[in-house]
């Protein structure tokens, strides 16, 4: 199944992964969301658990390794094309992660990845929905 113009919804993690006061970014290098900060993640493959999709996706991405927490979200992005037609339609659980704070290195779908300290989230330039979760996740984590 490709991922678009699904037959079915594409099953997808992602992590919002602080250490200290950082929490990691990454910049969309391919559609749909090219060119958007974010948190790394992306699509379960058959075979995995959650946590080790969540693992290998994040190191794909940045080059850090993460322990993998408590569910924090689950989101729903559907995206049209220009005619209406449904493109794009992802389930996404948002994890918070845990990491060393490593010097992140760009790989796999990710344009860029670095450390932003979460008084400066909101001038990161997340999608107010991701911001949303990033905060909800700085909640969680236990002595922030």
């Amino acid at each position: 199944m490709g991922r678009r113009y699904p037959d079915r919804p594409v099953l997808s993690v992602a992590g919002v992964v602080l250490a200290g006061d950082r929490v990691l970014l990454v910049k969309r290098g391919r559609p749909p969301a090219q060119g958007i900060w974010s948190v790394p993640g992306g699509a379960v493959e058959a075979g995995e658990s959650l946590s080790q999709a969540l693992q290998r996706e994040i190191m794909e991405e940045t080059g850090v390794a993460v322990q993998v927490g408590p569910l924090v979200e689950v989101v729903e992005r559907m995206l049209a094309d220009s005619e209406g037609r449904l493109e794009y339609h992802y389930v996404i659980l948002d994890y918070l992660c845990r990491a060393s704070l490593v010097e992140p290195q760009a790989g796999s779908d990710a344009a860029a990845a670095r450390w932003v300290a979460f008084e400066e989230l909101a001038q990161a330039g997340l999608t107010p929905d991701t911001e949303a979760v990033v905060r909800r996740a700085w909640e969680m984590n236990p002595g922030h």
